[in-house]
């Protein structure tokens, strides 16, 4: 009986190497021209604050916006937000990223944190404003104050978020927090990042949801935002 029972052994590790598949990765950079976006967030490279990425708003809805988003990557993608203002075309003004990734660029922490937690980044990571990269997206409108509840409530969670786990606490889970802080429905965060997002905007969106996901897996595109 020993034979079968290492095969199912080595079964069972198949599966689980699975399911951490659909965990998140994405790497973090440093640049000589930046801007800082917030007390909390990363700082964002001045030519990526400029997102080119446009979505109509309703008539008098407000200037205020959080935007759940999934980008592509060299392994899973990665799940985040941006959140800010707009101005008069619905262009992002100044916009902030707040999301969960390894903290270092070695290789060899993120393959880590498959096996066990490792130290987090919760800010900006190289690609999270180029629109190039952008898989899904889902915007919502917030007034002034849900505007200020919701980043409360990101600051809060930036700080007590200091581990990235592939499997048990990813950039799904960490998003999903903010988005059940502002009382929706999410998807489990066993997911590749692009179908999470895009999930979470048919959970809660409705059909006038303002959002897209790319058509495709990504895979012929070509982009890579991360290792």
């Amino acid at each position: 009986m020993a034979a079968p029972n290492l095969l199912y052994g080595r079964f069972l590790f198949v599966i689980w190497l699975a399911m951490a598949a659909a965990a998140c990765q994405s790497s973090t950079t440093t640049s000589s021209d930046v801007t800082t976006v917030g007390a909390s967030s990363r700082t964002v490279p001045s030519k990526s604050r400029a997102s080119k990425v446009v979505a109509v708003q309703p008539k008098g809805s407000s200037r205020y916006f959080i935007e759940f988003r999934s980008r592509y990557a060299y392994t899973y993608g990665h799940t985040y937000v941006v959140f800010g203002t707009l101005d008069s075309r619905g262009k992002m003004v100044n916009p902030e990223v707040a999301g969960l990734a390894p903290k270092s660029d070695d290789p060899s922490i993120y393959m880590a944190g498959h096996m066990v937690p490792v130290e987090a980044s919760t800010g900006w990571t190289d690609g999270d404003l180029e629109p190039e990269y952008m898989s899904a997206y889902w915007r919502v409108p917030l007034s002034a104050s849900e505007y200020r509840t919701v980043v409360a409530y990101i600051r809060k969670l930036q700080a007590s978020s200091p581990v990235w786990h592939a499997s048990l606490y990813n950039c799904n889970a960490f998003v999903g927090d903010i988005a059940r802080s502002m009382g929706y429905k999410t998807p489990f965060h066993w997911l590749l990042p692009q179908e999470y997002v895009t999930k979470l905007r048919q959970m809660n969106g409705g059909p006038n949801a303002i959002g897209w996901t790319r058509p495709g897996d990504g895979s012929s595109s070509g982009k890579s935002a991360a290792r």
